[in-house]
């Protein structure tokens, strides 16, 4: 067990929970400084029809919200999946510190597989990465869920 399996937990049930209204199973938590969960989101982009409407931004929306500001120093966004370009652009300019993620994405992951938008050296901040966590779980629902 790792320190992020808690809050991975969270994400896979906000995962869960996109599923049954017809969207891919992502899920997201952002934890605050003292790692306590400040915001949580699944995927909305069927429920919402609105294209950007991911979980990892629907969090940070969140999480902001809550913070009272845009800037999330000090916070860490916890996904199922390793975040798109859209997405790792968001942690970027939200200035997250760290950015935990589970199963990887090779199609459009922009964090490791495609990109490593998060880590490039000409950007103006660049948060920690942890990846792995829970991976497999986090797999097996995205497959269970393009199986059907």
């Amino acid at each position: 067990m790792t320190r992020w399996d808690p809050a991975m937990r969270l994400a896979l049930e906000q995962a869960r929970l996109a599923a049954e209204h017809g969207d891919v199973p992502i899920g997201a938590v952002v934890l605050d400084a003292a790692d306590s969960v400040v915001a949580r989101a699944g995927n909305e982009r069927e429920l919402a029809g609105d294209p950007t409407a991911h979980a990892e931004i629907l969090a940070l929306r969140q999480a902001a919200q809550v913070a009272g500001e845009w800037r999330l120093h000090g916070h860490t966004l916890v996904v199922t999946l390793e975040p798109c370009t859209m997405c790792a652009g968001a942690l970027v300019a939200a200035r997250v510190d760290r950015v935990v993620f589970g199963a990887f994405e090779p199609k459009t992951g922009a964090i490791a597989s495609l990109f490593d938008v998060v880590r490039d050296p000409r950007l103006n901040h660049r948060p920690q990465v942890v990846s792995g966590v829970l991976a497999e779980e986090s797999g097996e629902l995205l497959q269970r869920f393009f199986r059907r």
